[in-house]
Protein backbone atom coordinates (compact mmCIF):
# COMPACT_ATOMS: atom_id res chain seq x y z
CA UNK A 1 0.00 0.00 0.00
CA UNK A 2 1.16 3.21 -0.83
CA UNK A 3 1.99 5.74 1.76
CA UNK A 4 -0.15 9.49 1.61
CA UNK A 5 1.65 12.74 1.83
CA UNK A 6 0.95 14.34 5.17
CA UNK A 7 2.71 15.80 8.03
CA UNK A 8 5.85 14.27 8.85
CA UNK A 9 6.50 12.61 5.22
CA UNK A 10 9.56 12.78 3.17
CA UNK A 11 8.40 13.72 -0.30
CA UNK A 12 10.78 13.09 -3.38
CA UNK A 13 9.14 15.18 -6.23
CA UNK A 14 9.99 16.32 -9.95
CA UNK A 15 8.78 19.52 -11.05
CA UNK A 16 8.22 22.55 -14.15
CA UNK A 17 7.76 25.50 -12.75
CA UNK A 18 6.42 28.11 -15.20
CA UNK A 19 4.88 31.56 -15.27
CA UNK A 20 2.20 32.98 -16.29
CA UNK A 21 3.46 33.69 -19.86
CA UNK A 22 4.39 29.97 -20.07
CA UNK A 23 8.13 30.65 -19.41
CA UNK A 24 9.94 27.71 -17.57
CA UNK A 25 11.38 29.63 -14.20
CA UNK A 26 12.93 26.22 -12.58
CA UNK A 27 12.91 22.61 -13.79
CA UNK A 28 14.44 19.86 -11.98
CA UNK A 29 13.79 17.21 -14.12
CA UNK A 30 17.07 17.28 -15.68
CA UNK A 31 19.09 16.78 -12.25
CA UNK A 32 18.41 15.59 -8.72
CA UNK A 33 14.51 15.32 -7.60
CA UNK A 34 13.61 17.85 -4.77
CA UNK A 35 13.03 15.64 -1.12
CA UNK A 36 11.57 17.89 1.32
CA UNK A 37 9.85 17.48 4.72
CA UNK A 38 6.38 17.76 4.15
CA UNK A 39 4.23 20.07 6.87
CA UNK A 40 8.08 21.77 8.06
CA UNK A 41 7.14 25.07 6.07
CA UNK A 42 10.04 23.46 3.52
CA UNK A 43 8.29 24.21 0.18
CA UNK A 44 5.78 26.87 -1.01
CA UNK A 45 2.40 26.68 1.18
CA UNK A 46 0.32 26.33 -1.94
CA UNK A 47 2.12 23.80 -3.95
CA UNK A 48 2.17 21.74 -0.30
CA UNK A 49 -1.61 21.90 0.43
CA UNK A 50 -2.25 20.53 -2.88
CA UNK A 51 0.50 17.45 -2.69
CA UNK A 52 -1.20 16.59 0.93
CA UNK A 53 -2.95 13.50 0.36
CA UNK A 54 -1.60 12.41 -3.11
CA UNK A 55 0.44 9.07 -3.20
CA UNK A 56 3.59 7.91 -5.49
CA UNK A 57 3.28 7.98 -9.02
CA UNK A 58 0.88 10.78 -8.80
CA UNK A 59 1.04 13.93 -11.04
CA UNK A 60 -0.83 17.40 -10.80
CA UNK A 61 -0.82 20.75 -12.59
CA UNK A 62 -1.20 23.31 -9.25
CA UNK A 63 -1.44 27.14 -9.72
CA UNK A 64 -0.16 28.99 -7.26
CA UNK A 65 -1.01 32.74 -6.36
CA UNK A 66 1.22 35.10 -4.89
CA UNK A 67 -0.31 34.70 -1.49
CA UNK A 68 0.17 30.75 -1.35
CA UNK A 69 3.91 30.89 -2.44
CA UNK A 70 6.67 34.00 -1.95
CA UNK A 71 4.21 36.90 -1.34
CA UNK A 72 3.17 39.87 -2.94
CA UNK A 73 6.03 42.04 -4.23
CA UNK A 74 6.33 44.72 -1.34
CA UNK A 75 7.42 48.52 -2.12
CA UNK A 76 9.01 48.27 1.06
CA UNK A 77 11.45 46.06 0.64
CA UNK A 78 13.50 48.33 -2.26
CA UNK A 79 15.78 50.33 -0.06
CA UNK A 80 18.10 53.12 -0.67
CA UNK A 81 21.56 52.16 1.66
CA UNK A 82 24.63 53.86 1.96
CA UNK A 83 27.59 52.82 -0.77
CA UNK A 84 29.75 52.59 3.16
CA UNK A 85 27.38 49.16 3.66
CA UNK A 86 29.09 47.55 0.83
CA UNK A 87 33.05 47.82 2.22
CA UNK A 88 35.14 45.81 0.83
CA UNK A 89 33.37 45.20 -2.19
CA UNK A 90 34.97 46.95 -4.79
CA UNK A 91 32.58 46.59 -7.63
CA UNK A 92 28.81 46.83 -7.05
CA UNK A 93 27.11 46.58 -10.03
CA UNK A 94 23.52 45.79 -10.82
CA UNK A 95 21.93 42.13 -10.31
CA UNK A 96 24.66 41.11 -7.63
CA UNK A 97 22.98 39.23 -4.84
CA UNK A 98 23.93 39.19 -1.50
CA UNK A 99 23.15 37.66 1.80
CA UNK A 100 21.70 39.33 5.13
CA UNK A 101 20.66 38.52 8.30
CA UNK A 102 17.48 39.32 9.18
CA UNK A 103 14.80 38.38 12.03
CA UNK A 104 13.28 36.17 9.83
CA UNK A 105 16.69 34.80 9.54
CA UNK A 106 18.91 34.57 6.26
CA UNK A 107 17.82 36.78 3.76
CA UNK A 108 18.80 37.09 -0.06
CA UNK A 109 19.21 40.77 -1.39
CA UNK A 110 19.45 41.98 -5.30
CA UNK A 111 21.29 45.48 -6.02
CA UNK A 112 19.12 47.10 -8.53
CA UNK A 113 21.22 50.52 -9.03
CA UNK A 114 24.31 52.00 -7.62
CA UNK A 115 25.31 55.78 -7.54
CA UNK A 116 28.30 57.65 -6.03
CA UNK A 117 27.30 57.34 -2.57
CA UNK A 118 24.01 55.14 -2.40
CA UNK A 119 23.24 51.16 -3.58
CA UNK A 120 19.83 50.58 -3.85
CA UNK A 121 18.50 47.13 -3.04
CA UNK A 122 15.72 44.99 -3.46
CA UNK A 123 14.88 41.85 -0.57
CA UNK A 124 11.52 40.96 -2.45
CA UNK A 125 12.20 37.08 -3.58
CA UNK A 126 12.48 37.14 -7.40
CA UNK A 127 9.06 35.26 -7.56
CA UNK A 128 7.12 37.76 -4.99
CA UNK A 129 3.80 39.04 -7.15
CA UNK A 130 4.04 36.33 -9.26
CA UNK A 131 1.41 33.51 -10.16
CA UNK A 132 3.23 30.18 -10.67
CA UNK A 133 2.06 26.79 -12.13
CA UNK A 134 3.67 23.95 -10.89
CA UNK A 135 3.92 20.10 -13.03
CA UNK A 136 4.80 18.08 -10.54
CA UNK A 137 5.01 14.32 -10.26
CA UNK A 138 5.66 12.27 -6.93
CA UNK A 139 8.24 10.20 -7.02
CA UNK A 140 8.36 8.56 -3.24
CA UNK A 141 6.58 9.23 -0.18
CA UNK A 142 7.98 7.61 3.39
CA UNK A 143 7.76 8.36 6.97
CA UNK A 144 10.36 11.01 8.58
CA UNK A 145 12.79 9.96 10.56
CA UNK A 146 12.73 11.22 14.05
CA UNK A 147 16.00 13.46 13.34
CA UNK A 148 14.33 14.52 10.27
CA UNK A 149 11.27 15.58 12.28
CA UNK A 150 13.52 16.85 14.73
CA UNK A 151 15.62 19.01 12.24
CA UNK A 152 12.67 19.87 10.01
CA UNK A 153 13.86 19.14 6.87
CA UNK A 154 14.66 16.02 4.82
CA UNK A 155 18.35 14.02 5.28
Amino acid sequence: MSLMIGDKSVVTIHYTLTDDAGEVLDDSRDGDPMIYLHGASNIIPGLEKELTGKITGATLKVTVSPEDGYGEHSPEAIQKVPRSNFEGVEDIQPGMQFQTESPEGVQVIVVTEVSDTEVTIDANHPLAGKTLHFDVSVEGVRDATPEEIDHGHAH
